[in-house]
């Protein structure tokens, strides 16, 4: 397929210092936003409780916040999921994780007769645990006695622990292994007392049994997971200067990655602008972006390379407008193919598919634009103001008459 005559060479580095001013105010402005008002971050990485239940009756993200503030909850955030099947659908965000503290831990294994120093009235020798595990969760206890566990004695120890529910059912606390004398525990979680506080509040024929997700996680374990995005990105861009340095000429890496960090800085300063959550699902956008934006400077950085040796003696600029002409259908057509993939999945995916999916679209978008109008002309800049310098500062070689005559 051929979009534009084979031999039409279209002008764009005229037009590179407008293009050159118009991204670095996106940049700025993407700094901007992202300390004013700054990101809304996912529970992946500032931790907490998240949960998405489909209402059976239509509800409103107003009633569920009043339903939730309060009581053990405070500054919950509700969201509507859209969803064909699931048409009352919200994702409900709490601050507040089912992570037992230390002291806690201490005062549970007390009840449960474990440790020293132990009372020898409440503690009798039948009674010795050998050992009490917690789950990272926070909802279940592991617990192995020294004789055959009393389960009903071990409940009515729970039922003293401080911050501590026990999951309702006959089968709680249950025999794990009885030839280990081993207990389980099941405690309730931040989401289950979140989904009973529905229930109290919006009546069960609104609120259903169950819920449709439900995943937690530590604050420590999300600043982690944050400062291990943030590295990754940080490796990935190192590693693809280095390929470009090596595969190509040194004056073509900075280009490269500052094309990278500018797609980079667009795809999240829109995404904050759109109130768009920033989570693991971001990131895995981010580092597709920057792959595919990387591979199509790379095709325009070898086509350019290709009429290095092909058309001496015309200057850079117009090399690289030869060279993006020649290469402008196969970037559209390329390029344009993954933008409408995506929107498909942008207009009927929900959830984190639809996140993706816009990440991707304005990243592929912001790398098309980039490889033209900023790898390129920060290539030609540091050719015109070092490269080309080192070139005229070469000394010429003698000729072989002058040599003779000496």
């Amino acid at each position: 397929m051929q979009l534009f005559p084979p031999d039409r060479l279209y002008d764009f580095m005229g037009w590179r210092f407008a293009c050159i001013l118009i991204s670095a105010t996106m940049v700025v402005g993407s700094l901007v936003l992202f300390f004013v008002p700054g990101p809304r971050l996912g529970t992946d990485f500032k931790g907490g409780t998240e949960i998405e239940v489909a209402f059976q009756q239509p509800t409103s993200s107003g009633e569920i916040r009043e339903a939730v503030t309060g009581a053990a909850f405070m500054s919950p955030e509700v969201i509507s999921v859209e969803d064909p099947n699931n048409p009352h659908r919200y994702m409900i965000r709490v601050q507040e994780v089912s992570t037992l503290d230390p002291a806690a831990q201490t005062e549970i294994e007390r009840l449960l007769c474990y440790g020293e120093q132990l009372a020898q009235a409440e503690c009798p020798e039948d009674k010795l645990a050998t050992e009490v595990k917690f789950s990272p969760g926070g909802d279940k206890i592991s617990v192995r006695f020294s004789n055959p566990p009393d389960l009903a004695w071990v409940a009515q120890r729970m039922a003293q622990a401080p911050q501590v529910s026990l999951r309702k059912g006959p089968t709680n606390p249950s025999i794990q292994n009885a030839r280990d004398h081993k207990v389980e525990v099941r405690l309730e979680s931040k989401g289950d007392q979140l989904l009973a506080l529905l229930r109290e509040r919006l009546g069960p024929e609104k609120v259903p049994d169950s819920v449709l997700r439900a995943e937690w996680i530590g604050p420590k374990a999300g600043a982690q997971l944050r400062d291990a995005a943030v590295k990754s990105i940080l490796i990935s861009l190192i590693f693809i200067m280095a390929y470009i340095a090596f595969r190509f000429d040194l004056r073509f890496a900075p280009g490269g990655v500052v094309a990278l960090v500018h797609d980079s800085a667009i795809v999240v300063g829109v995404l904050i602008l759109l109130g768009r959550e920033i989570n693991l699902t971001i990131v895995a956008a981010l580092l597709t972006v920057i792959g595919y934006s990387i591979n199509d400077t790379v095709v325009v950085f070898d086509r350019v390379r290709e009429n290095l040796g092909k058309l001496r003696g015309t200057s850079f600029k117009n090399l690289i407008n030869i060279s993006i002409s020649e290469m402008l259908g196969r970037t559209i057509i390329t390029n344009g193919t993954v933008v409408f993939a995506m929107m498909a999945f942008f207009l009927w995916g929900t959830g984190a598919l639809k996140d993706f999916a816009l990440a991707l679209i304005i990243g592929v978008v912001a790398g098309t634009y980039s490889s033209i109008y900023v790898a390129l002309p920060l290539t030609e800049i540091l050719d015109r103001t070092f490269f080309s310098k080192l070139a005229t500062k070469k000394p010429k070689p003698a000729r072989k008459g002058a040599e003779a005559a000496v």
